[in-house]
């Protein structure tokens, strides 16, 4: 989604060539190029969070801390993956994260108009910046 919206904010940064071509294409302005960059380093960065959140709840420490008969379940199931996980709370635990994203992106909208999206933006990402440093200098903490 946000890579579609911002190629079709970008589109308009579209302009025709000034040179006579035969095919009559459109030339990619540097403003399209940097949105493109940006969308696709973004999307680069969500799934890589999202990966880190899957990964940690398929972790044996993590589940023996918080969900210890995920954790038995997990060793004893076989064949079917989908058994291993099969619990509630655990289930809650991964959609909160998703739920949490959404709330974010609720105020992040009404702070936009309040503020502007320039600033919404440089306070997202420094608030980003700093969790990945807390995750950097964390260290082994289980």
């Amino acid at each position: 989604m946000r890579g579609a919206v911002s190629m079709a904010l970008a589109y308009n940064q579209f302009t025709r060539s000034n040179k006579k071509s035969r095919d009559n294409t459109l030339d990619v302005t540097k403003q399209c190029l940097i949105c493109t960059i940006i969308t696709a380093f973004g999307g680069l960065m969500i799934s890589y969070d999202i990966g880190i959140s899957e990964e940690a709840t398929s972790m044996d420490d993590f589940l023996i801390k918080f969900f210890p008969e995920v954790y038995v379940r997990k060793h004893r199931a076989k064949e079917n993956n989908y058994w291993k996980y099969n619990n509630p709370e655990l289930q809650l635990f991964t959609s909160s994260l998703y739920l949490a994203a959404i709330l974010a992106s609720l105020c992040a909208s009404m702070l936009c108009k309040k503020f502007g999206r320039r600033p919404v933006i440089r306070a997202a990402s420094l608030f980003f910046l700093i969790g990945a440093c807390f995750n950097f200098f964390a260290g082994d903490r289980a």
